[in-house]
């Protein structure tokens, strides 16, 4: 056996297709496919290793905007009719009180129906429709470091970019695409500020428990 027949078959497993990806990140002289492979294995590795700064990012962000509904609607937020009747409900696209009435189905507190709610239901919270209902009164009481010296709708819509930029950053890793041509380093500081907004203790505690950033480091190409 050649020794180029094991990277064969391993490619042959992965498929032609998806190996290609990352062959065609492959500029410099010498064998593609080793170069390709390990490519491919440190994009499995920091894929891994992101998704623990962005479990702690998004359970921050979810409780604060549980903690701002608890503190409109009381702390049964998910039954309340009101916020109900608050969301958005579009006949196309994610739908908001759709995934709240499902997410209540399935659970019988507040507590397990936040866990329950998508990363997209929260973003989806930071959008202009709730800056008289929520925002106004509530933005700096459950994320009390943002800029003082900015308007609460232009820290909503930062929020909210940000939220789209990681759920795009998330949505790629579970389903197992490439991401080594995303901007990791920014990806990882939006991380660390949106937990900061909160709590910069959090958000240092969880720069200090993670490898995604040794590891963006060890890019192999």
């Amino acid at each position: 056996m050649s020794h180029t027949e094991p990277l064969q078959t391993i490619k042959s497993m992965l498929s032609d297709a998806r190996l290609a990806t990352f062959e065609a990140a492959i500029h410099s002289p010498g064998p593609i496919l080793p170069r390709a492979l390990a490519l491919y294995a440190w994009n499995a590795q920091i894929s891994a290793a992101l998704l623990a700064p962005l479990h702690v990012c998004e359970v921050v962000i979810r409780n604060a905007v549980s903690d701002a509904l608890a503190a409109v609607y009381g702390s049964q937020w998910p039954w309340e009719s009101v916020f109900e009747n608050s969301l958005p409900s579009p006949k196309v696209g994610f739908n908001p009180r759709h995934e709240l009435v499902r997410a209540r189905a399935r659970e019988q507190s507040t507590g397990k129906v936040i866990a329950e709610l998508k990363m997209v239901f929260w973003q989806k919270m930071f959008t202009g429709r709730f800056d008289t209902r929520l925002w106004n009164d509530h933005l700096f009481s459950v994320l009390p470091h943002l800029d003082a010296t900015k308007s609460v709708q232009e820290l909503r819509r930062l929020i909210h970019g940000d939220l789209e930029q990681l759920r795009a950053l998330r949505n790629r890793i579970a389903h197992h695409e490439p991401i080594f041509k995303r901007p990791l380093k920014d990806d990882f500081v939006k991380m660390q500020e949106l937990i900061a907004f909160r709590c910069p203790t959090t958000s240092l505690w969880m720069a200090n428990n993670q490898q995604a950033t040794s590891l963006m480091t060890a890019k192999p190409v």
